[in-house]
């Protein structure tokens, strides 16, 4: 995935934080017991990517109720940023949903938030969010990347869920006990699936007839003893099925 927008959103903001410090002091004779802060603090902390100062920094300007609406925004944004990058995701989130409380207009901030609730898991969420910053700016790069492929991941999602449990075969039409041992198990099912699904990706793969004729005689013999051996003292299914799936997809997986 792209550098989150998020982290971008919050470095942007604080590069482009200007104006030149703002005097804390009070227009009284008596010192204001609190005063508007200063936002430079913040900017540097921003600047300098001090997650821990950006946070400490930052709050004493969300927190203090002088603060203008601009400022809090851009500390906001900034301090969403640290706790991102610090993995605080749901404190990160809260910053994030003040900003669009505030300003609902923000594609950024949407986009910015849909990526954290996806990596929370949230999927859901993350494309309304996706959606949302899309709705804002039909042109928002990041966000139309974010969710076409999240999209796509769901649809897959769908796919396998669809086909949980169930096996390479019609189990309508076992017949060999190894057969109804598979489709009474779904751990066994969806092992037997992956290791159709891998021998026949493989399979397309084969440089040239004579590489593919020895994988098909390998996965026969794998068959045959399979259906021969299953129920026989020592022979554990489970892991020749893994074995196999092994041996298909390699040591790194394809």
């Amino acid at each position: 995935m792209a550098c989150s927008g998020g982290i971008a959103v919050a470095v942007a903001l604080a590069l482009t934080l200007a104006g030149p410090p703002r005097s804390a002091l009070a227009t009284s004779a008596e010192p204001d017991k609190n005063p508007q802060l200063d936002p430079g603090p913040c900017l540097a902390a921003a600047s300098a990517n001090d997650h821990d100062r950006i946070v400490d920094r930052c709050t004493e300007l969300i927190d203090n109720e002088k603060t203008d609406r601009s400022d809090r925004l851009k500390a906001l944004v900034a301090r969403a940023g640290a706790f991102e990058r610090k993995d605080m995701l749901d404190r990160a989130i809260a910053d994030y949903e003040i900003v669009l409380r505030l300003d609902p207009t923000d594609a950024d901030i949407f986009n910015a938030r849909g990526e954290l609730w996806r990596r929370k898991g949230d999927r859901p969420k993350a494309v309304a969010d996706f959606g949302a910053a899309l709705k804002l700016n039909p042109d928002h790069a990041a966000a139309r990347a974010n969710h076409k492929s999240l999209v796509i991941e769901l649809e897959r999602i769908g796919v396998l869920k669809a086909i949980e449990g169930k096996p390479s075969f019609n189990c309508a039409a076992a017949r060999r006990p190894v057969e109804k041992a598979i489709c009474a198990n779904p751990e066994l099912a969806n092992l037997d699936r992956e290791v159709h699904v891998s021998y026949v990706r493989v399979l397309q793969e084969a440089r040239d007839s004579r590489d593919a004729g020895n994988l098909k005689r390998e996965q026969d013999e794998f068959i045959a003893r399979r259906n021969a051996r299953f129920g026989k003292p020592g022979y554990d299914l489970k892991e020749a099925m893994r074995e196999r799936l092994r041996r298909l997809n390699g040591i790194d997986g394809y």
